[in-house]
């Protein structure tokens, strides 16, 4: 039986594939052990292919936890997409993988490390898909 955790998580996933459908994109969530990319997207000719690492949290929240690497996991077609689940839905902040970069926290607990970026760094960023290059819609 999945952890809680992960059901929140493969939530997010499919959330975003669906919102990525939506919008026109070709969206293929990849295996759950794969580091950096939770879903890979592309146009219908193929013309724009990008990479999505999906973090989500189970109610709003003010930060998303990162993966340690996420400081040196930049490219101009990485991008994360920040996902709070709320009552009716879900908050979307789509954010350059550069960004995340920049303006992640480190913080130290006892012989705990956390990652993490704020919802306060990344409010610019939200519903921000047009960040992608969106084909033309076909819903």
């Amino acid at each position: 039986m999945a952890a809680k955790g992960q059901l929140t998580g493969m939530t997010g996933v499919y959330l975003v594939a669906a919102e990525l459908t939506r919008r026109g994109f070709i969206a293929s969530p990849t295996s759950r052990n794969v580091r950096g990319a939770d879903i890979l997207v592309t146009d219908e000719d193929c013309k724009y292919a990008y990479s999505i690492q999906v973090k989500t949290n189970g109610k709003s929240e003010s930060f998303w936890l990162l993966d340690p690497h996420a400081k040196d996991m930049v490219s101009p077609s990485h991008f994360y997409v920040l996902v709070n689940l709320i009552k009716d839905g879900a908050e979307f902040y789509v954010v350059t993988s550069e960004i995340v970069a920049d303006w992640m926290d480190i913080a130290k607990q006892g012989q705990s490390t956390w990652y993490s970026i704020t919802r306060e760094n990344v409010k610019e960023f939200k519903d921000r898909w047009d960040q992608l290059r969106e084909p033309e819609k076909s819903l």
